[in-house]
């Protein structure tokens, strides 16, 4: 097994670390030795694949409303992909469908898509199917970009709470992706799912979200494994905060989510808790509204990379170097080291 430092190199993003030129090699070892793929980028960020050609490519994009989805439509289409791009809002002429619609380009094709709807989802096979100039060819690739954020912890959390997170994050990219397996398979494509740093790691108060974004990893990873025989790959986003960039988070949004959870806590939760904790519990999630970075072009650079090259990670972490260490250390380390140095409260 590759020594902790070695291991390091394998899901870090091709924009990576600047470390001593002499671990460069260290991956490349691992490679050679052991068949690890990941020294494909090595420490530095080093790729050793090739772009594939965009032109005649065809690649399906949920959650193209805002944020990552409605960049990554418009990016995808400079390369030269035909986008489909599914919108929760198009047929509410939603702000984000209108803007691509704008666009009048045939390679711009916006759909309505309610990745919770199986009528929906099947309509947008159907869409796809009919609108591809060869059919027969396939769809070169599936991004499930699609979901929500909360937060909560556990005994304020609702079973519905649960159930709606996870509607969206997990079975609606598990829906998607069954819905247009098909047509990845004929084109021998991709299918790149974003989850997130918190697919990997938890954090306290967001256990609805990481319960969603741990079970779309979970998938991933066997469907990566399914896949293999017939030349499709399966690839995992799994960016850190990019709240400020993306506006997952309002300040409206939290405020209409912590009154129900207030209201939908029993006597015996609030009386324990109390209202002053709760309040400041609020006020620490309204301060990462305009947290993260706000540029999103480590993310989407990352799922292009991951559409383009000739041989992609099979994971990506677009993250700045704090939240890149984290992970390692939350995902490496003995859960209770890493709680210690990371959880209020926490010890050894």
């Amino acid at each position: 097994m590759c020594p902790l430092w070695f291991a390091a190199g394998i899901a870090r993003p091709k924009h990576g670390l600047a470390l001593a030129t002499g671990l460069q090699a260290a991956p490349m070892l691992c490679h050679w030795v052991l068949g690890v793929p990941a020294a494909r980028q090595g420490l530095m960020g080093l790729s050793l694949s090739f772009p594939t050609q965009a032109e005649g490519k065809a690649v399906l994009i949920t959650g193209c409303d805002k944020g990552f989805g409605h960049a990554l439509a418009k990016q995808l289409h400079a390369k030269g992909f035909t986008v489909f791009a599914g919108c929760l809002l198009a047929d509410k002429n939603g702000d984000g469908a209108r803007e691509l619609k704008a666009m009048k380009s045939d390679r711009m094709q916006v759909l309505q898509m309610d990745v919770c709807s199986d009528q929906e989802v099947a309509q947008a096979v159907d869409f796809v199917k009919r609108t591809l100039k060869e059919p027969e060819g396939g769809l070169w690739g599936l991004v499930n970009n699609a979901g929500i954020s909360t937060f909560g912890e556990v005994e304020f959390a609702t079973l519905d709470n649960y159930k709606n997170v996870a509607e969206i994050n997990l079975w609606g990219t598990v829906r998607v992706t069954k819905a247009f397996l098909p047509l990845i398979r004929r084109a021998k494509g991709r299918v790149v799912n974003i989850t997130s740093m918190l697919g990997r790691m938890v954090s306290p108060s967001r256990s609805c979200y990481c319960i969603s974004k741990f079970g779309v990893a979970a998938f991933s990873d066997c469907l990566r494994q399914e896949m293999y025989r017939w030349g499709v790959r399966v690839i995992l986003i799994e960016p850190s905060n990019f709240v400020a960039a993306t506006g997952i988070l309002t300040a409206d949004g939290i405020d209409k989510q912590a009154e129900a959870l207030w209201s939908g806590a029993s006597d015996t939760v609030q009386e324990d808790y109390g209202r002053e904790y709760f309040t400041r519990h609020v006020a620490l999630m309204k301060s990462f509204i305009n947290s993260g970075l706000k540029d999103m072009s480590l993310v989407l650079n990352d799922i292009t990379d991951a559409l383009t090259s000739t041989h992609p990670n099979n994971r990506y972490n677009p993250m700045e170097t704090y939240w890149w260490v984290r992970l390692q250390v939350m995902t490496h380390l003995p859960t209770a080291i890493a709680d210690w140095l990371y959880v209020p409260g926490a010890t050894l």
